[in-house]
């Protein structure tokens, strides 16, 4: 009976001890480092087609003035570009800025054409009668019109609606 009353004291024993602690838990895997990302593709080739060029940055703003109206393409307050409206000579200037006088050559998905240009204190100038077809196609080219003028890169300008609402100012 001692020996009954033994293991009985054991398994209440047994019971008063404190469950052992669960096994630690694995630790959470290392996370993967994200792949290095692929290199950027090296820029297109220039195409040879002016029509795919990147437009130069900025846009059109359009106001009146004294002597007509102006639309000036370009960043705000810095126009690359100015078409001028001069309503008592019924002219178009067409102004570079920062070229020099000689050629102006103006390219628009219908005709190109070389003009002579002066230069003036804001660049090279260029003048056109407002019935010009030039000026016409200008507005309607598919989206773009290229400006040349030695030394400078070609501007390529948005047709936005700006240079036909000059033409039809000085056509009055």
């Amino acid at each position: 009976m001692r020996v009954i009353l033994a293991f009985a004291s054991l398994a209440i024993l047994a019971g008063c001890v404190a469950p052992s602690a669960p096994p630690p838990r694995p630790a959470p895997p290392a996370p993967v480092p994200a792949p290095a990302p692929a290199p950027a593709p090296p820029p297109p080739a220039a195409s040879s087609d002016w029509r795919d060029w990147p437009l130069a940055p900025g846009g059109w703003s359009y106001r009146q003035d004294s002597r007509g109206s102006v639309a000036l393409f370009g960043r705000e307050g810095d126009p690359a570009f100015t078409l001028r409206c001069d309503r008592s000579a019924r002219q178009l200037q067409l102004t570079r800025r920062g070229a020099a006088s000689g050629t102006m050559t103006v390219r628009t998905s219908s005709t190109a054409r070389s003009l002579t240009a002066g230069g003036t204190t804001d660049g090279a100038s260029a003048s056109l009668p407002a019935s010009d077809p030039l000026v016409d196609a200008m507005g309607y080219s598919r989206g773009r019109f290229i400006v040349e003028t030695a030394p400078l890169p070609p501007l390529v300008v948005p047709a936005w609606a700006e240079v036909l609402r000059v033409a039809e100012d000085c056509r009055g």
